[in-house]
């Protein structure tokens, strides 16, 4: 390797919007005593075969996708990682619901109730 190759960062597997980083920050704020982050994966269930999860974690998996946010850290499951790559995550409220949003180019199907996706 030479002086003028570059070395290109990979880009995180899902973007988070702005909405998105704030809801990180505010879970990570009010989060229980020892958790270092919040962790998504997409655990079969539901009609479609998987689902969005997004759960606290206390301890990092060497395999997980990590996205540093101004929050706090954002990890991506390993295994899921395939399934969501080029997603994007939001957060959105409105006057009946809350919760995160995803724009998943991956997703073939989803279920009727949204709950689940098919690859």
């Amino acid at each position: 390797m030479n002086a003028e190759t570059r070395i290109r960062q990979r880009p995180a597997a899902v973007v988070l919007t702005p909405s998105a980083e704030a809801r990180v920050a505010h879970l990570m704020e009010t989060a229980p005593e020892g958790m270092i982050g919040v962790k998504l994966s997409t655990p079969r269930r539901g009609c479609s075969g998987l689902a969005y999860s997004v759960d606290y974690v206390s301890e990092a998996d060497k395999f997980d996708e990590r996205i540093e946010t101004p929050g706090g850290t954002f990890f991506i499951d390993g295994a899921s990682v395939l399934y969501l790559v080029g997603s994007t995550m939001d957060w959105v409220e409105d006057d009946f619901t809350a919760g995160f949003v995803f724009a998943n180019p991956n997703a073939k199907g989803a279920c009727g109730c949204g709950e689940s996706f098919t690859v």
